[in-house]
């Protein structure tokens, strides 16, 4: 038999107590706010966890890196050599080329360096009587007196400077420390990777294994995506750099062509940066035309970066708003400097295409399986 209800208690739905006063979206406010508060929690906990071991959580980036960049290299090799022998030669060829490119610089600016003093010397000269005349007219000796200033601060913070030295000689051993690391898990990545992923996989419950399969699979491709495109954007922006130098016959141009290739893992921020270090070394050496042609070749090339390379290269495989990939970069240079800078747009772009890919499942057939990163 059913019991009737109490006529003191209110009817279902409604709040008893002391919380029939609070208005209905101030508790569901407080609902949601509590929840966000509490993910915060296990977030900024789980950062920080990170933050002790960001030594080997940038090997590891660099490794995915490698592996993006040699895998299809070493499937072709494998065609015709065994898969050790040709993730070795991939490797090797890598190497190669990046000691190439740093034994070009180091030779350029040696080649260059007598001729470049003298240069600057003369373009610092000249820069100065500018400064002194109309409009800006500077003291004479206002130069001189910030040459003693340096000076001066230099020999009084002399032991502040030695142990700044110490100390990035030991960042120096940690910067090796971690590369070795990333060389060391991108052979493994490169040969095996599919079966390490396909591992870990086979150790989660059945019910996550689809999920993350093809969680997997999505983020993947959406890393080697935006690693090769943003490689061929760095080159071609390097080439243009380089040839637009070499025309103006700036000095080092070679060295700077490769900071442009650098700088521009900085999607739309960091080709600026680097060609304005490149209009400063051509007022220096070859004055204040010369660098304003370099500071009009700084909008050229971000147009071209812009409105054509990223649209064209990258739009497949990253579909981020360029306010989205601005506020990452900044978000990503606060929290950790220029790695974060480097790393924010695919971690976000990564993100992003995962929950695409989950959203896709729930709503539509998937394909089945857990093969993924890395070396899928």
């Amino acid at each position: 038999m059913a019991t009737p209800p109490d006529p003191s208690s209110p009817p279902p739905g409604r709040p008893s107590g002391a919380d029939t006063g609070v208005p209905g979206w101030l508790r569901t406010s407080a609902a949601y706010a509590w929840r966000i508060i509490a993910v915060a929690v296990v977030v900024r906990a789980a950062f920080s966890v990170l933050g002790q071991f960001h030594r080997i959580a940038v090997a590891v980036f660099l490794a995915l890196v490698l592996t993006a960049v040699l895998r299809p290299v070493t499937g072709l090799l494998a065609r015709r050599l065994p898969r050790p022998l040709a993730v070795a030669t991939a490797l090797v060829g890598a190497l190669a080329l990046v000691v190439g490119a740093l034994v070009l610089v180091g030779e350029t600016v040696a080649h260059q360096r007598k001729g470049l003093q003298s240069e600057f010397e003369k373009g610092i000269d000249r820069i100065e009587g500018q400064l002194e005349g109309p409009p800006f007219r500077l003291p004479a000796d206002t130069f001189s007196d910030v040459q003693k200033r340096i000076g001066t601060l230099l020999s009084e913070h002399r032991s502040t400077v030695v142990s700044e030295a110490v100390s990035g000689a030991s960042r120096l051993v940690e910067v090796l420390t971690v590369l070795a690391l990333a060389l060391f898990c991108a052979v493994f990545f490169t040969h095996s990777g599919d079966r390490q992923w396909q591992w870990i996989c086979d150790q989660l419950p059945a019910s996550a294994r689809r999920p993350v399969g093809v969680a997997g699979r999505a983020a993947w491709r959406t890393f080697t995506g935006y690693t090769h495109g943003i490689l061929l954007v760095a080159g071609t922006n390097a080439v243009l750099v380089g040839v637009a130098l070499l025309a103006l016959r700036v000095p080092l141009a070679v060295p700077l062509a490769l900071l442009e290739f650098a700088a521009a893992f900085i999607p739309l921020i960091g080709s600026p940066v680097a060609l304005a270090v490149a209009a400063v070394v051509a007022l220096a050496a070859k004055g204040p035309t010369t660098a304003l042609i370099v500071v009009a070749l700084i909008v050229v090339i971000g147009q071209i970066e812009g409105h054509v390379l990223h649209p064209l290269v990258l739009s497949w495989a990253v579909s981020l708003h360029p306010v989205v990939v601005v506020l990452a970069v900044v978000g990503g240079a606060i929290a950790a400097g220029l790695i974060g800078a480097v790393v924010a747009v695919p971690f976000v772009a990564v993100l992003w295409s995962v929950r695409q890919a989950l959203r896709g499942m729930e709503t539509g057939p998937e394909a089945t399986g857990s093969a993924g990163p890395p070396g899928n």
